[in-house]
């Protein structure tokens, strides 16, 4: 039964939260005027289209088993999919496209645990009240994690779309180290921070986790 609700949680929580991440910035960005990721064939729900095997269901699932198993007290979620392109010279307005375009993923997210949270508390499919937690959990911190300022993070990219133009390009160079920044302070335990803004997304949205 442990197996059918990993299955579950990463079918109904770990990949909706993803590709409609994913999607929602090709789509923000192909009204913005980019067509780039619509050419791609990435403005589409398809999964294979947006999944990275390893940084889409081998590390989060891996990190949802870890926790799920108690081999861990608290649970870090992490991982990654195959970038939507985005042309942002393409773009009607570049500042303002830039922000756009990278909340819309974590909007997405917001939304999505929205919709979750209401599927549990109206107890629809009461059966699988569990993997509604986890995947309100999931987008929740999907989210929070995104906004994190660290390029190539979203909360970067408004950043960047915020400051002056010589600045915002100096900020763009750490992109090529913003992963191995982000594992660093993993390891580190430096970003247990999250927890208290999930808490107060959470809140917000009307579930406490």
């Amino acid at each position: 039964m442990m197996i059918v609700d990993i299955i579950l949680m990463l079918v109904l929580a770990v990949i909706p939260a993803i590709v409609l991440h994913e999607c929602a910035h090709g789509i923000v960005a192909y009204w913005m005027g980019d067509t780039t990721a619509k050419n791609a064939g990435r403005l589409t729900l398809n999964p294979i289209k947006h999944i990275d095997p390893i940084g889409s269901i081998v590390v989060p699932g891996g990190l949802f088993l870890i926790h799920y198993l108690g081999l861990t007290k608290s649970l870090m979620f992490f991982g990654w999919a195959k970038p939507v392109p985005v042309n942002f010279s393409k773009l009607n307005n570049i500042r303002l496209g830039l922000i756009l375009v990278a909340i819309a993923g974590p909007l997405t997210n917001v939304a999505l645990a929205f919709l979750y949270i209401l599927i549990y508390k109206f107890g629809i499919f009461s059966g699988l009240s569990n993997v509604w937690q986890w995947a309100i959990i999931f987008n929740i911190a999907l989210c929070v994690f995104n906004m994190m300022p660290i390029p190539p993070l979203d909360g970067s990219r408004i950043v960047m779309g915020i400051l002056p133009r010589p600045l915002a390009y100096q900020y763009s160079r750490l992109e090529p180290f913003g992963m191995i920044i982000v594992v660093v302070l993993i390891q580190l335990g430096m970003l247990k921070f999250l927890y208290p803004l999930m808490s107060l997304l959470g809140n917000f949205l009307g579930i406490e986790i």
